[in-house]
This record gives structure tokens, sequence and C-alpha cells, in this order.
């Protein structure tokens, strides 16, 4: 299988060029004094639809023949791909059907919708959707738009790395959110033809983590699990044509936690005030993980930001698993006496830590409590780490047996 080229790639570019956003590049203070490395963030949060799908899907459909457009098209995705295509779909005059899991995100179904998909729910995964748009493919004659195994999508992906290398002609490393492997694999084939020495790392979710095991087994093999907050990139099989791509291409394959995205998602709100998907915000989490060896010795580092499509609800509990991972945020049952002022007396002590009150839930029920105690859920807001073990330490000395949550 041959390997997209430079002139596919600055086909694609041309083609994109009227339609899609040139997305911002922002330096980040916080992860440069962190990393001892400029880092600067590529946002295709801020592109159409909120990601860089809509790349990969313009560019297919518009190489599509009449006869082929008049057909319709299909697509399976968590979301990003699933609004790229009704997006590109709608300014190219082309009917869409869209297979989303049933555990899609809300405001990504809404939206997908809203752009002028079909839109049908079928299977708990996006690889179970797949099966489902493969089969109204052969029932139908519409054409499959796949969200990454095609050589057009990995071009029209490559299209970012275009843009990182007129932005930041210096660039030392890029980091790359990845779930089937079309960024990747478009970002390594559009730098590495210009600059080889360009280090180029994947950043997947651990608990959905392909392409480690495929790349050492030599052919796509698919994840043990898929059980991420990053739906986006929760892919459990690496594409044919990007795997050729990022064997060939990419240095390292990295994986990262969820506690590590979490903490990237709430930097990236508080201190680059950009909203971002967990899995948007893989290549921030790999920075904040430290990994040895990660990065260049020299040049600036480009995270990739893959995505800002997150449901509000998911946001909040993100952002609070996010304070807890930076430890920025403490929950902890307490047993008190139950007398008059046992509550007030143990607020006093939290306030005279310098922790502030979040939320409190006194209970007198529970079959391991005493007649004379209750027991209390007690949120609070720390500084760091340091001034959570200094709340628990107080606590403690105050006589407390506390439980902490997690």
């Amino acid at each position: 299988m041959e390997l997209v080229t430079r002139e596919q790639i600055a086909e694609a570019a041309a083609l994109l060029r009227p339609v899609v956003r040139r997305t911002p590049m922002l330096q980040s203070r916080v992860l440069s004094e962190r990393t001892g490395h400029e880092v600067l963030l590529k946002c295709e949060n801020l592109q159409h639809t909120g990601s860089f799908k809509v790349r990969g899907a313009y560019c297919r459909m518009a190489n599509l023949s009449p006869a082929e457009r008049a057909r319709g098209v299909v697509a399976a995705s968590a979301g990003n791909h699933a609004q790229g295509v009704a997006w590109a779909a709608g300014l190219l005059g082309v009917e869409a059907t869209v297979f989303m899991p049933v555990g899609a995100s809300l405001p990504k179904l809404v939206a997908t919708r809203a752009y002028g998909a079909t839109v049908h729910l079928r299977g708990g995964t996006v690889d179970e959707a797949l099966v489902a748009a493969r089969d109204h493919a052969e029932r139908t004659g519409a054409i499959l738009i796949h969200p990454f195994d095609h050589a057009d999508v990995v071009a029209g992906q490559a299209t970012v790395g275009v843009e990182i290398l007129d932005q930041v002609p210096d660039v030392g490393t890029i980091l790359v959110p990845t779930g089937g492997g079309g960024l990747l694999a478009g970002i390594a084939a559009a730098v590495k033809a210009v600059r080889p020495e360009i280090r180029v790392v994947g950043v997947q979710a651990a608990q959905a983590a392909s392409w480690p095991g495929s790349l050492a087994a030599g052919r796509p093999l698919a994840a043990q699990s898929l059980s991420t907050v990053a739906d986006g990139i929760a892919v459990g099989l690496p594409g044919a044509v990007p795997f050729v791509h990022v064997a060939a291409l990419v240095d390292e394959v990295v994986t990262v936690g969820e506690d590590a995205l979490s903490r990237a998602l709430l930097l990236c709100m508080e201190r680059a005030k950009l909203v971002v998907e967990p899995a948007g915000a893989a290549a921030v989490a790999a920075l904040l993980t430290g990994q040895s060896g990660l990065l260049a010795a020299d040049g600036p580092v480009c995270a990739v930001l893959s995505g800002g499509n997150i449901d509000p609800l998911l946001l909040t509990h993100v952002l609070t698993h996010g304070l807890g991972a930076a430890g920025r945020y403490l929950a902890v049952r307490v047993r008190i006496p139950d007398r008059p002022g046992g509550l007030a007396t143990l607020l006093e002590k939290v306030g005279a830590s310098g922790a502030s009150v979040v939320d409190v839930w006194h209970s007198r029920t529970g079959a391991a409590l005493d007649l004379n105690e209750v027991e209390v859920l007690l949120t609070v807001e720390t500084r760091g780490p340091d001034h959570r073990a200094q709340v628990l330490a107080a606590l403690d000395a105050a006589g407390y047996e506390v439980r902490v949550q997690d």
C-alpha cells in the first residue's frame, strides 16, 4: 500500500483552503514552563464543527464523481466525523446518513442532525456502528465515508501538518491525539516529506490503546478495552491505510491515563481559555505526564487540540475529576459526635486549614454508625496536593476518623 504523496497533500490543501479554517496556533506559557520547551497549541477545536474531521470528510467527498455523489454517502462515528460528514455533505449537496453508537453524546447527535444528516443509533461502539454503516452502503449503494481508513481522508487531515509547518517552521516535535490514526498518519506524511527530523508522536488513551500492540505485531490489532472518557479516540482497530503511514513515519505512540486526560482538559480551560474534549486534550495530557524521551532536543513543541465537542454534563464530571487529580478537590467522609455544635466544629477546623467548603451532606443513618455518631460527606476545594495533605493532617490531628472518597 502506497503512502500519501506530497502532491496529493498539496491538492487537498488547495481543495480545502476556501472552505476550512486555518486554525490558530497559541503559545502555552504554563506548558512551556513545565516542559522546558516552547509549547504551542494547534487549535483544531476551533475548526468548523469543532474538530479536524471536516478536512478529511470534505476532501473524500469532493473527490467523488457526480454519479457517486448522487448515490449519497454514509458514515459511522461517535460524533466528530459524523458532524464533519454532515457539514461537508451540506456544502456539496450530497445526501448523508450517519450511524452513531447508542451512547453517543447528545450534543454531537443534535449537531449532526442540525447539519442535515439522517442519523441512526446502532451498537455500543464506533466499530459496531461502522458495521451498520457498511451494511447500509451495501443495501443502498451509498458511498461509505470512512472516518480514517482512506487515502483521501488521510490527505485531508494532512493539511493540519501543512499549516503547522507554515505557522511554526522550526517545530521540533508534534504531538497528535490518535484513535484510528487518520490525523496522525496525515500529519506525519505532511511533515516528514519536508523535514524528516521532526519528531511525530501519537497519543492514545491507555484504556483504548490499540496502536502500541499493533505496531509491535506489525499489523492492526484490536484494542483490549474501549473504556475511556476520550470517546473521540476510542477506536477498536487501527485503519489499514493509516497503519502503513504510522509504521513508516511516526517516531512513537504513547498512552495517557484518565487522570492525565482530565487534568489536561482542566488546564486547557483554566489557562488557555479553550474548551477541549478529552480526546482533543490527549497531546496536552502527554506533556503533563512528563514521559522521558518524548520531545526532540531542539525546536518548539506543537500539541494538536483535535476537538472541542463535549457534552456539558460530561464536562462537569471531567473537570471535577481533573480537580481531584490535580489535588485541588477533596471529598471525605467524617464521623462526628451527634451533639449540638459537632458539625460547626468540623467546619471550623476545615476553614482554619484554608480549604473552601463546596458541599456538605449530613446523615444520622448507617449500619456502621454508633447511636451517638453522624456521618458527614464533605467536599472542599484545596490549592494543590500539598494543601490537600495539610487539610487531611489537620483533621487527623483533631481526632477525626476520615475516609477519602475517590
